[in-house]
């Protein structure tokens, strides 16, 4: 749009910035408006986050805007040496939506927000520059704003694409919101150091904008951005004071929580054995202290998955802190000789990396127990936590509670390898301890698993999964996982509701929950009553616990979906894989919410990949050949339709997802509706459910769930 010249104002004794249009546009009649509608622009804002103009020079040679200049560097320079800190993130944040909720005010567009048009100089203070193609809203008639006409026509394209709003990059008709997408743009960049939408060449950049979301991320502040960058306008943030409301929730939030609820990651303990195979043990020590720390109300304490993601990374504390939104990390090293154990354990403040407190204890392997309680009792104190009194529990034999220890190794796998190891080891604990409650809820939910994907008949599993939640119950009538199973059995297998509510009161009543117990509420019991806007709370609860969980974000998308949300279903299933690129069941998720979208090009890779990581899953079989059939490939369809046949008892289930890949929605729901008489328990929230947007359109949903006593 023009050159812009450092200057010294001799009269003014201050030096300014000149933005100059040279004689040769300056006979372009379009951007000599436009040069002279900025100035007028600029002449109607006075905020403090604003470069300001001091005012408007014409020669026969030239044109000159005289601005403000700002020292320091652009946000894209300061983006390029890496990702912004979320605090500092926010505080930038909060002062570019101040300027643009200014202009806003005055019925002002600006159209090209961009990093490289954000300074901040060394006070950190933002500003906000270069309103070249900024326009007047039609809906405007402030009286002391600008008063010329917007001049572009419909169809124009202004602006750089890696950060224009999808509307204007087709060339419609613009408003604040588009502001607002290329706000959520810029903050995404700021937060992640990688651009949203980057392509090779302008064209392919354009698409992505218009057709694809951006790759998700973890951060408290994910949620304000995805909002933002909702592709209709409609569904953005309304106005730019939401925004920034959101963004001064979300920094009061933080503030408070740094002060009132201290938070804590429990790195894996170190195995320092001659033995690497006791890694099981120093593994399975860090986890229990994780479950005694989770039962102190006040204290956040993020979940295994999530904390033993930085296992073997070597990364600083520092980071570590900030990836999981905690203020502390404990750490330690366990040491096995005979009978004889060394724990070490110390706990960091991360903001600096001093120690809070540090021990270290030589036991009797016998002792175990003692030294978990010991250490949280340790960490309540140091964290000033209220210690909650805990009920006397019966303590397993010590070659029981190793073997439990083993089968957590393999819990979060999901591979079919994974789930045998995880049933023997299981057993082996149960054989060696029959009075040891959780091996028998462990059992439960390998019955419940095997069972949703197809691995198993559920009328075997289902009946067994309840036999042994029960059996947990005459040794523990309070174990809240084995009253949830109750639950799921009796919803899922006997499509008995009420008893399915009673089970998961009990849960709910419960001050501290685990991530797994909020994520069986969100999907087996509140999405499958019809009630998705609560399920989504306990989806997102788990995902807080255990950020960097892949199943958490996987099933959080089944809610969205059910809510007519796929975008935001996609961005959460693309984390999931993203996270783990061998879950095999992000993979059948995301294929085929592709399909039932539309997004063909993008099914057929995802639903190639969970094929090839689990080819005897109806889950997988279905959708692979959904997307082939949807493609007009029915002679690569038909052996995985043979292949779904050929096992009776899932193969209504299969057909049903084969159908919905494909949009017959009305075949979709007949096989459904046969399918819903195995009981198989992913029947309703990994298709049912969430797909009842599409599903509805087939004549036969009405019986679907009537036959499964739902509303």
């Amino acid at each position: 749009m023009g050159e812009v010249y450092r200057a010294r104002d001799s009269r003014l004794k201050r030096d300014v910035a000149i933005k100059v249009l040279p004689e040769a546009f300056a006979r372009d009649p379009e951007r000599l408006a436009r040069f002279e509608r900025e100035a007028e622009v600029l002449a109607a804002l006075n905020h403090p986050n604003i470069g300001a103009v001091y005012g408007f020079e014409e020669t026969p040679q030239a044109s000159g805007i005289v601005l403000e200049l700002v020292e320091g560097p652009t946000l894209a320079a300061r983006i390029a040496r890496g990702a912004v800190p979320l605090e500092e993130a926010i505080d930038l944040a909060l002062q570019i939506a101040e300027a643009l909720e200014a202009a806003h005010e005055k019925g002002i567009v600006h159209r090209d927000l961009k990093p490289a048009n954000i300074k901040v100089t060394p006070a950190g203070k933002v500003k906000v520059l270069d309103f070249g193609l900024a326009k007047l809203t039609q809906e405007s008639n402030a009286a002391d704003g600008p008063t010329m006409a917007a001049t572009t026509q419909a169809g124009m394209l202004l602006g750089t694409a890696a950060y224009m709003a999808p509307e204007q990059a087709n060339g419609g008709p613009t408003d604040a919101r588009a502001d607002i997408f290329s706000f959520g743009v810029v903050l995404y960049e700021a937060l992640t150091g990688r651009r949203a939408f980057g392509a090779d060449t302008v064209l392919e950049t354009l698409n992505a904008v218009v057709h694809r979301q951006p790759a998700p991320f973890d951060s408290p502040a994910s949620d304000v951005v995805r909002r933002c960058l909702e592709k209709q306008p409609s569904q953005r943030y309304p106005a730019m004071a939401q925004v920034r409301a959101a963004l001064q929730k979300l920094r009061d939030n933080r503030s408070g929580s740094i002060q009132a609820a201290p938070s804590i990651a429990v790195l894996p303990f170190a195995n320092m054995s001659r033995e690497a195979d006791d890694e099981y043990f120093s593994d399975g020590l860090a986890e229990e202290i994780i479950n005694a720390l989770a039962q102190m109300p006040g204290l956040k304490v993020i979940a295994r998955t999530s904390a033993f993601a930085f296992k073997g990374k070597n990364e600083d504390i520092r980071k570590i802190a900030d990836t999981l939104g905690v203020t502390t990390v404990l750490e330690g090293s366990v040491r096995r000789a005979g009978s004889r154990i060394r724990v070490t354990a110390q706990l960091i403040q991360a903001s600096d990396g001093t120690h809070l407190w540090s021990q270290r204890y030589d036991r009797e392997m016998s002792d175990i127990f003692a030294v978990q309680d010991e250490i949280s009792v340790a960490i309540a104190e140091a964290l000033k936590v209220k210690l909650q009194p805990v009920p006397e529990r019966r303590m397993p034999g010590i070659p029981a509670y190793e073997a439990y220890l083993r089968y957590r190794q393999y819990q979060w796998k999901f591979t079919h390898e994974a789930a045998t190891r995880s049933k023997e080891l299981l057993e082996e604990a149960v054989a060696l301890d029959p009075g040891f409650a959780l091996p028998y809820v462990g059992l439960a939910d390998y019955h419940l698993a095997l069972s949703t994907v197809g691995g198993i008949r559920s009328d075997v599993a289902m009946p067994r999964a309840r036999e042994l939640a029960r059996r947990a119950l005459e040794i523990d009538p309070d174990l809240p996982e084995a009253h949830a199973m109750l639950g799921i059995v009796a919803g899922h297998y006997d499509y008995d509701w009420q008893e399915t509510e009673r089970r998961f009161r009990m849960v709910t009543a419960r001050e501290q929950m685990s991530p797994h117990l909020k994520q069986w509420c969100s999907n087996f019991w509140l999405i499958a009553v019809g009630r998705p806007e609560e399920a989504v709370k306990y989806a997102t609860m788990a995902i807080e616990d255990d950020p960097l969980c892949q199943m958490w974000h996987c099933m959080r998308a089944a809610v969205y979906l059910g809510l007519g949300r796929a975008e935001q279903a996609i961005a959460d299933l693309r984390r999931s894989v993203e996270l783990d690129p061998q879950f095999w069941i992000g993979w059948v998720q995301l294929g085929l919410c592709y399909a039932v979208v539309g997004r063909l090009a993008e099914a057929q890779p995802c639903a190639a990949t969970a094929y090839a990581l689990a080819p005897w899953s109806p889950l997988g079989i279905g959708v692979m050949a959904g997307v082939f059939g949807r493609g007009g490939e029915q002679d690569r369809a038909q052996p995985l339709l043979d292949q779904l046949t050929a096992d009776s008892y899932h193969a209504d289930f299969g057909l049903g997802v084969y159908h919905l890949a494909a949009g017959d929605f009305e075949r979709a729901t007949e096989s459904m509706l046969l399918a819903v008489d195995r009981r198989i328990p992913s029947t309703i929230p990994i298709v049912l459910r969430p797909y009842e947007p599409w599903l509805r359109q087939g004549s036969a949903w009405p019986q679907v769930l009537k036959k499964m006593n739902l509303a």
